[in-house]
């Protein structure tokens, strides 16, 4: 019998992060759960289950990535998950771009320079999976959200990035897709319907695609949706 996989989750110690996580345990992978505080790590690692890592991860911090991926050794599957959102209600025009370049730090700097870390030990062992959590605020054929002009538009960054990462690793056996996993309640969106549980099934269906499985694509409820 094969070894288990091991999945690394950005922002994982509470909410949607919290949840995939809990969830790819469920599905028999080994999970190690990053924050950027080490102590919520250990301590949401420990409501998952005993056998669950957590180490510290500040995906803000230009070399806190490189030291993860030198200590945690072989990752398989990695879910960019850290993100904020610090601008609703804000507009395009009067948005202050501190908050822009803060926002992108975070959820397009981060979830770059995590998979600068990790995707080329992928690569190199022939097989890996990637996602990054995405949203419809950053859809272009849904229409980009202008009430959260700076969250709107990292996503959208994300999105890019995901194609591209997927251009550069195809036929090595590496998947890269975004996941929108729609209006989520969370931290960000508390007066959402649908429970982190729900939205993290999506998530961990793109971490554990078959081999055939498509790269390069944007993701909702199991299905590819336009850009």
């Amino acid at each position: 019998m094969s070894e288990p996989r091991t999945a690394l989750i950005t922002g994982a110690n509470r909410g949607l992060g919290h949840a995939t996580a809990a969830e790819l345990r469920r599905r028999g992978l080994r999970v190690i759960v990053t924050a950027r505080d080490g102590d919520a790590a250990a301590e949401a690692a420990a409501r998952i289950g005993p056998d669950v890592r957590a180490h510290p991860l500040d995906v803000t911090d230009p070399d806190a990535a490189g030291r993860a991926a030198a200590r945690l050794g072989a990752v398989d599957v990695l879910v960019c998950n850290a993100g904020v959102l610090l601008d609703a209600g804000d507009d395009p025009l009067a948005v202050p771009l501190d908050v822009v370049e803060r926002t992108l730090a975070v959820n397009l700097l981060g979830g770059w320079r995590v998979a600068q870390a990790f995707v080329p030990g992928m690569v190199k062992r022939g097989w890996g999976r990637v996602v990054f959590v995405s949203s419809g605020t950053g859809s272009f054929s849904a229409g980009l959200w202008t009430g959260a002009p700076a969250y709107s538009v990292s996503k959208a960054a994300i999105n890019g990035l995901t194609t591209m990462l997927a251009t550069c690793t195809k036929g090595t056996g590496v998947l890269v897709n975004a996941v929108n996993p729609g209006q989520t309640r969370t931290r960000m969106m508390p007066r959402a319907e649908r429970t982190p549980e729900q939205a993290a099934a999506g998530i961990a269906d793109a971490a554990t695609l078959p081999d055939d499985g498509p790269s390069g694509v944007f993701l909702s409820g199991g299905r590819e949706i336009g850009w």
